[in-house]
């Protein structure tokens, strides 16, 4: 998977997500993206996904289109899905669209990490 645009790892159960890119806004890119993190979900029981936005800059609305997809799957799997670091101008672009309420944020992965339930 040298092409792969994200760094995954696991900690205690739980999968952290981290992407190459500063930039999520290409259309390809976020299939690829959504894909690997699909192939993560598809492998786990309970899927227990923690992604970090540390490095990003700017997330296009097929990015956060790509997201509740993600959302979706992780729920139907009765896992959990908590995000963490988001810039705050992207922040801005979740409280436009209402998703930070439909999305466990959190500031810091510390924080989301503790956030997961059992």
């Amino acid at each position: 998977m040298s092409d792969s645009r994200l760094k995954i790892s696991n900690n205690d159960g739980v999968t952290l997500v981290e992407f190459i890119d500063r930039n999520i806004l290409d259309e390809a890119n976020i299939q690829a993206i959504s894909e690997e993190i699909t192939a993560v979900i598809d492998q786990a029981d309970t899927p227990k996904i923690l992604i970090s936005f540390s490095n990003v800059d700017h997330l296009s609305s097929a990015a956060l289109g790509a997201l509740i997809t993600i959302n979706n799957k992780i729920r139907e799997k009765q896992g959990q899905l908590h995000l963490a670091n988001i810039d705050p101008q992207i922040y801005e672009v979740f409280v436009i669209t209402r998703l930070n309420k439909l999305f466990n944020i959190h500031d810091t992965a510390e924080e989301a990490h503790a956030a997961f339930a059992g």
